[in-house]
């Protein structure tokens, strides 16, 4: 409960649009019928209005101009300084604590509300309460975590932490106080006050009701006080477990004679007097395992790269027991039963194992015909007829690659792509699904982290200004590399009761800020809206990467995975923007775990999609159209051994749901028997030597904790939907009004605010999924991953 929500999966690996040829040659027939002169009078239509086109064309203007920009983005007229996303206590670093200090008297507050509830009426209102008090909590949480990674300036960051461990504290207080516990639990008891709750209020009700208990809230003094430690420590050790990760044998040195094949300037930078040191981790490693053709080297190379050493085994079988204990301890299984209850579709191991069972079943014909194509060729190149060992395997695939691959010069695709261009394609992509567009705003003076920061309010065609999306986009040397989706603030409907508490706060708590009315004063000075009659505090959300910055004479280019980079990361902030619930627990991508991945993974069709790249894909010198052919070559690149890909995700799914078992509580658990055991099942390639244990270099296995199937899961469900509701992109479909409207009605707008199995029945208008279980995991792994069924 009252927990900040991580802004973005892990995700190991990116999935690409499959494309048949039957398919290439369609798609690129539809190619060479759209209008050469720009993508306007094509698919714009109804045609935009004077504000929307002058509006379409500053979008690429401030992305790939940063002259234009500056120029844009701060009004000369005002001198007055704004606060940090214009949060009007965050005008200093000394701020922050000022805003958690005043947060932490509302939070209380609250809590008193609560506690003292005794009506039926007082009852009905419980859940409201407890959203409120979360969100209290989460508005300074979510704000320092996205300052302390992201934020220049070491003070504001050292700030930032102050007020998140003071909210921190005060959380974990929360988290184990029976009191709020109880209150919830008689509400939700109670049929007078469940009967007016609506549909939301009581998904919200029942979530609350899950994170109380997984805090252990339920449990004896003694038991809590020891589900606190555990959970420390496993903190501590997961920490300990990613940082200490090594290999068992750091290097191995090699005759630089027997790397024939390697890039020889390469080979020169780490030899000396003949011979070759090669660390066994990192892209030199990578490098020889893809190029060099002498066996015994690829052998001894890929030996060391999946040893992980001694100590890091220990500390993950020490976190594995760990969390077997904090499972036993709250009365489950394992702790894949403990992790899995809670915000997942899946809700069992059992139904974790139907779906990756039906899953490597489905994508078992399209690994073993991949690994033949390796097995012929290696007999092509040795004269031999043998099996291909786990060390041929990406020395195979490369240079079947290299086979198949046309030599383009590097900027081919990327002349296409400025970020402005894909800026103004996603706002008209946007416009066509759910009308809903992009909007240039100028900045005021210290609203921003950063001069790069573009603030962009995304305005719907029927309720105005919807939420508001901060861009920092482009590389700095002392930026995370990570691309992020960051809701810095949730969608929520605030009460006219809390308007006036915080209104007469502003008025007589010397810690506050004055506020010229109560609406502003409840949003802080940030962004709100009026729907309906009611007060909403708008989601306002970041979007963080590492794109190159624009050159004197050019503007900022992307390659093609770094326009699905951006489409993905989109796609996370789409939820956020329309799912515009009156809880902020249950709000965008606060959902279910394994369904939060759709959207985002959703997009890169999109971004693969001829009639979607006809919206903006013009070159940037030339201004001519995109040749999609240059896109379906890179597809087949990007796909072409997808089910041997597919075939290890699965493994290492596996892996995850083992190793959170209840294997991990009984004597002699051992995680190397373990993998070695789930490679012989599931792989079709010979497994690893014996002596190895890749699993030590498992990282995720630490924050994603029995939920690494999700992934997996994500990627089979969007290309369903894509499949199902946009037919593919064919007759394009893909920017059909109708199609959009669909996903948002049956799914994005709902959040975590409605059952995920009902809403991707919904979506998909398939019954079989409505109840949810074993059978529907088992239905979703029979779809497979990049089929067209």
């Amino acid at each position: 409960m009252l927990k900040s929500i991580q802004p973005q999966l892990l995700r190991s690996t990116r999935w690409r649009q499959p494309i048949c040829s039957s398919c290439l040659l369609q798609t690129q027939r539809r190619w060479l019928s759209i209008d050469a002169q720009g993508p306007a009078s094509a698919f714009l239509h109804p045609p935009l209005k004077s504000y929307e086109r002058h509006d379409d064309l500053l979008l690429r203007d401030i992305f790939d101009s940063s002259a234009h920009w500056k120029q844009f983005s701060i009004p000369p007229y005002i001198n007055k300084p704004s606060g940090l996303l214009r949060n009007q206590y965050l005008r200093t670093p000394g701020g922050f604590l000022t805003f958690a200090q005043v947060s932490l008297k509302r939070a209380r507050a609250a809590v008193d509300k609560i506690l003292s509830a005794k009506t039926v009426d007082e009852y009905r209102g419980v859940v409201r309460q407890l959203d409120r008090l979360s969100d209290i909590i989460c508005r300074v949480l979510d704000m320092c975590d996205f300052v302390r990674v992201t934020h220049p300036d070491l003070l504001t960051q050292r700030s930032a932490d102050q007020a998140w461990d003071l909210l921190y504290q005060y959380m974990n207080e929360l988290n184990t106080m029976t009191g709020l516990y109880d209150q919830l639990v008689k509400a939700m008891s109670n049929p007078d006050v469940t009967s007016v709750w609506s549909e939301e209020e009581k998904a919200v009700a029942e979530v609350l009701r899950l994170d109380f208990t997984k805090s252990a809230v339920n449990l004896g003094q003694r038991h809590r006080e020891r589900f606190v430690w555990l959970s420390s420590q496993i903190s501590t050790v997961g920490s300990r477990f990613i940082q200490g990760m090594k290999p068992e044998y750091p290097e191995i040195t090699v005759p630089s004679s027997k790397l024939m094949g390697m890039d020889p300037v390469q080979v020169r930078s780490v030899t000396r007097f003949g011979q070759t040191s090669l660390e066994t981790l990192g892209s030199t490693a990578t490098l020889a395992l893809r190029t060099v053709k002498d066996p015994e080297v690829r052998r001894a190379l890929y030996h060391a790269s999946r040893t992980a050493s001694t100590r890091s085994v220990a500390m993950l079988e020490h976190m594995m027991k760990l969390r077997g204990e904090l499972a036993d301890l709250s009365g489950f299984e394992s702790y894949g039963h403990l992790a899995l209850r809670d915000r997942m579709m899946a809700k069992s191991p059992e139904a974790v194992d139907q779906f990756l069972r039906a899953l490597a079943h489905s994508n078992g014909h399209k690994a073993k015909t991949e690994l033949a194509e390796l097995q012929m060729w290696k007999a092509k190149e040795t004269g031999k007829s043998e099996e291909v060992h786990p060390w041929d395997k990406d020395y195979y695939q490369e240079a079947i690659r290299r086979s198949e691959t046309t030599p383009t010069r590097l900027d081919e695709l990327s002349s296409y792509f400025s970020v402005g261009v894909v800026m103004q394609g996603l706002s008209r992509l946007f416009t066509r699904l759910y009308g809903i567009r992009f909007v240039p705003t100028q900045t005021l003076p210290g609203e921003t982290w950063h001069p790069d920061v573009r603030r962009l309010d995304v305005v719907s065609d029927t309720d105005g200004v919807v939420a508001v999306l901060y861009c920092d986009l482009f590389y700095r040397p002392d930026k995370s590399p990570n691309p992020a989706h960051f809701t810095l603030r949730c969608s929520r409907e605030i009460s006219a009761e809390e308007m006036n508490e915080v209104w007469l706060e502003s008025k007589h708590d010397a810690d506050a800020q004055s506020f010229p009315s109560p609406e502003q004063a409840a949003n802080d000075g940030m962004m709100y809206s009026k729907r309906g009659g009611a007060v909403m505090q708008l989601p306002t959300i970041a979007l963080v990467c590492d794109f190159p910055q624009a050159a004197k004479d050019q503007p900022a280019l992307l390659n093609f995975y770094e326009l699905e980079t951006l489409f993905h990361e989109m796609g996370h902030a789409i939820h956020s923007i329309l799912a515009r619930t009156s809880f902020q627990n249950v709000s965008g991508t606060r959902c279910a775990t394994d369904l939060a991945e759709l959207p985002s993974t959703l997009m890169e069709y999109f971004a693969a999609d001829p009639d979607v790249l006809a919206l903006f894909a013009r070159h940037y010198q030339t201004n001519e159209p995109l040749p999609y052919k240059l896109v379906t070559r890179k597809l087949h690149q990007a796909r072409r051994f997808e089910g041997l890909d597919t075939e290890n995700q699965i493994i290492m799914a596996m892996l995850d749901q083992r190793l959170h078992s209840s294997e991990a509580n009984r004597p002699g658990f051992d995680s190397t028997r373990i993998f070695h055991q789930i490679q012989r099942e599931f792989s079709t390639m010979q497994p690893d030597p014996e002596d190895t244990r890749w699993q030590g270099f498992f990282g995720h296995l630490s924050g994603y904790g029995s939920t690494y199937y999700s992934y997996l899961f994500d990627r089979v469900l969007a290309q369903r939907v894509w499949d199902v509701v946009f037919s593919s992109g064919a007759r394009g479909l893909a920017l059909d009004r109708g199609n959009g409207e669909r996903l948002k009605e049956s799914l994005l707008k709902w959040g975590g605010g409605r059952d995920p199995w009902t809403c991707l029945s919904d979506v998909l208008q398939d019954e079989r999924l409505a109840d949810g279980g074993e059978k529907a995991m088992a239905l979703v792994g029979s779809w497979g991953a990049g089929s067209h069924q």
